[in-house]
């Protein structure tokens, strides 16, 4: 059976997170309901991350196995057709190896978690940032920020429900930028990492959001990271903010793509 990897993009708001459930509507149930369109009896498709309920992706990967000898491009297309009206599209389709794998060949991931600092409330990016209605300082945010790069075990960032084997990890990026716009100042927060534990990201953003109001030292991140103790970490920021921007690979799969 032919192999094929979808790069995905998509609006969390609706769903309860990429992973298929029984009674919700997820991201995997919406592309594997358009691909049983396509073809029966495809598997189960397999993705780089899942994603939680409201978090968005801009650059989410996932493989598929398929019975037709399909042309990238006309498979995609198909796809998007019975895709609507979900928020959902295939931004990049590709043949790949029969042994590549979306989740187990990844080398890295990308995230992006969106803050905006305004009094008036967010309408077009209502269900896209965290509203946070003071203004952070930024620059201590960036310098709480820099106490978590490396190799640590990141057992205050990690939700109770995490189900990974050991909550070391390595953080290659954790950068804090801010945008200043006539609506309102935005901070971002570019994260990346091989792999992530559950909700440490939306951990990392709403510890920092602490630091940045003058609640918290930017020196009691290190106290907070070395506490390894869940009850230490700042509130978990909420999944709208959140986005899966780009899985990387040893090759890229969508090297070739002309969508």
């Amino acid at each position: 059976m032919p192999r094929y990897a979808f790069r995905i993009e998509y609006d969390g708001t609706p769903f309860s997170g990429w992973q298929r459930q029984a009674d919700r509507p997820s991201v995997q149930a919406a592309v594997e309901a358009a691909l049983a369109k396509l073809e029966r009896d495809v598997p189960s498709i397999a993705a780089a991350g899942r994603t939680d309920a409201g978090v968005h992706a801009r650059g989410q990967v996932a493989h598929a196995d398929l019975a037709r000898d399909w042309e990238p491009f006309r498979l995609s297309e198909a796809l998007n057709h019975h895709l609507k009206p979900a928020p959902v599209a295939i931004t990049a389709c590709a043949r790949v190896a029969d042994d590549w794998h979306a989740r187990f060949d990844a080398v890295s991931r990308r995230y992006l978690f969106r803050i905006v600092t305004r009094r008036a409330p967010l309408v077009l990016d209502r269900m896209q940032a965290w509203h946070v209605k003071r203004p952070l300082d930024a620059g201590a945010m960036a310098e709480g920020a820099r106490h978590l790069l490396g190799r640590h075990d990141f057992t205050t960032f990690r939700a109770a429900l995490c189900q990974a084997k050991s909550p070391v990890r390595t953080l290659d990026r954790l950068e804090v930028e801010t945008r200043r716009h006539d609506w309102g100042e935005e901070i971002r927060l570019h994260v990346e990492a091989r792999s992530f534990l559950h909700s440490q990201v939306r951990s990392f953003a709403g510890t920092l959001e602490r630091v940045g109001c003058g609640a918290w030292e930017p020196s009691r991140v290190a106290e907070i990271l070395a506490a390894r103790d869940r009850a230490a970490c700042g509130p978990v920021a909420p999944p709208e903010g959140l986005a899966l921007m780009a899985v990387g690979y040893a090759e890229d799969p969508f090297a070739r793509s002309t969508l």
